[in-house]
């Protein structure tokens, strides 16, 4: 006997009604949490997308339980209904980290952590790797934008701590449109903006952006350019300034650097404390910096430099050379007082040639004048490769060949290892 479709269709809608009512609904006397106590209940029933009085199947009870775990801010998360009472036992996730907003146009900290949170209630500045809270502080991330007129589309990666940045942690950045340096307006002294410093103002306008990095570099390069024309006590700070702006291609950061150059300077004198290795003859006669010259940080730092070296050449690797600035102001002088404090005597280690012949390897190891466990001297080592009479025999190879050498101190045992590496010279 065939049945009616009709028939079919009534039968089935029946026993679909049927398991429904099969399926018993509970109402708990109460809802805990238990296991994570950084959270409220409130905030744990917003994240589980429960109220109190929700009338639950068990098996709505897991699926709860499923968003809940699906936010990644727990490791673990089990749940248990006696008839009475839903319990949700957490386990908070280990793996959190803080967020850092890489190239957003939006103030991190603590302003910006309370607007997450009032919409995304588990984020209390930090977010799993992955999970519904990471998409959520994402997409919130772009609504805040939208809302300050600025259409971009925001990513998430973990990324080790690196720079200022020593903390690990998930950066979130605009992926799309470029995010880039505006125009760049320099208060304070700007008629000091000569045309180096012109040309790095127009090198860092429409450069990649980076909250953390973007203004330190900034002061950094200016800093430097103006330290090394003796402007030693210059000060130069760079901040966003204004409202990001959308445009055709891009979103352009306003930026505003406040800069005081300063005294510039001309070197009174360089004292060596008596103790030094290095004599103040010696320093005067090679110094190329003289009382009176401009004191550009460039050929200040070159001082310093050859004074470590002597250290270095009498077995001291990790000298601490400490200069000692006294400004003048009256006369625009700037004098230095310079102590040293030596570090440990290095000896010398083990000695490896490589790309070479084996006679040839024979040949620099006997002529080689620091053996294993006397004082290192590096220059020493740099003279034993020169090409004016030093090692005549072996002069015509160093000649034609490109020489490097590295260092490795071992500073267990204060030794130094040698490796020399020969290479064909290219002209």
């Amino acid at each position: 006997m065939r049945i009616p479709s009709a028939l079919i269709i009534g039968i089935a809608a029946c026993t679909a009604t049927l398991c429904l009512a099969q399926a018993p609904v509970y109402t708990p006397r109460t809802i805990q949490f238990l296991g994570a106590p950084e959270y409220t209940r409130e905030e744990l029933l917003s994240a589980a997308q429960l109220k109190p009085g929700d009338q639950l199947t068990v098996a709505e009870m897991g699926e709860h339980a499923k968003t809940l775990m699906s936010t990644g801010m727990f490791s673990k998360l089990t749940y248990n209904f006696d008839g009475q009472d839903l319990i949700y036992q957490l386990a908070p996730s280990p793996d959190l980290l803080p967020i850092r907003i890489t190239n957003l146009p939006l103030k991190a900290g603590g302003e910006l952590d309370a607007k997450l949170h009032t919409q995304i209630p588990l984020y209390h500045g930090k977010v799993p790797g992955d999970g519904s809270v990471n998409d959520d502080v994402r997409a919130a991330l772009e609504k805040m934008l939208a809302e300050e007129g600025l259409k971009a589309s925001v990513q998430a990666v973990a990324a080790a701590g690196l720079g200022s940045a020593k903390e690990a942690a998930i950066n979130y950045f605009i992926a799309d449109p470029p995010v880039v340096v505006g125009p760049i307006a320099v208060v304070g002294a700007p008629a000091a903006i000569d045309a180096g410093a012109q040309q790095i103002l127009a090198h860092l306008t429409g450069s990649a952006y980076d909250a953390e990095g973007t203004p330190s570099q900034m002061a950094t390069y200016l800093d430097n350019y103006y330290h090394d024309r003796g402007y030693l006590e210059a000060t130069v700070r760079a901040s966003p300034k204004g409202a990001a702006v959308a445009a055709a291609d891009s979103i352009r950061i306003p930026f505003e650097i406040n800069l005081a150059p300063g005294i510039l300077y001309k070197l009174g004198n360089i004292r060596l404390a008596p103790e030094l290795l290095l004599k103040q003859v010696d320093f005067d006669k090679q110094a190329r910096l003289r009382p009176g010259d401009i004191a550009d940080q460039q050929h200040v730092q070159e001082n310093w430099e050859y004074v470590a070296r002597q250290y270095h050449n009498h077995g001291y690797m990790q000298p601490k050379v400490e200069p000692t600035p006294s400004y003048d102001h009256a006369s625009q002088t700037v004098s230095y007082a310079v102590t040293v404090t030596p570090g440990p005597l290095y000896a010398m280690g083990k000695l490896t040639v490589e790309n070479v012949s084996d006679d040839l390897r024979a040949a620099i190891l006997a002529a080689w004048k620091i053996p294993p466990g006397t004082v290192f001297n590096e220059g020493a080592v740099r003279s034993f490769f020169a090409t004016q009479g030093v090692n005549p025999a072996l002069e015509r190879v160093f000649a034609s060949a490109a020489v490097h050498y590295t260092q490795t101190l071992n500073d267990d045992t204060h030794t130094v290892d040698l490796v020399v590496k020969f290479s064909q010279k290219h002209y």
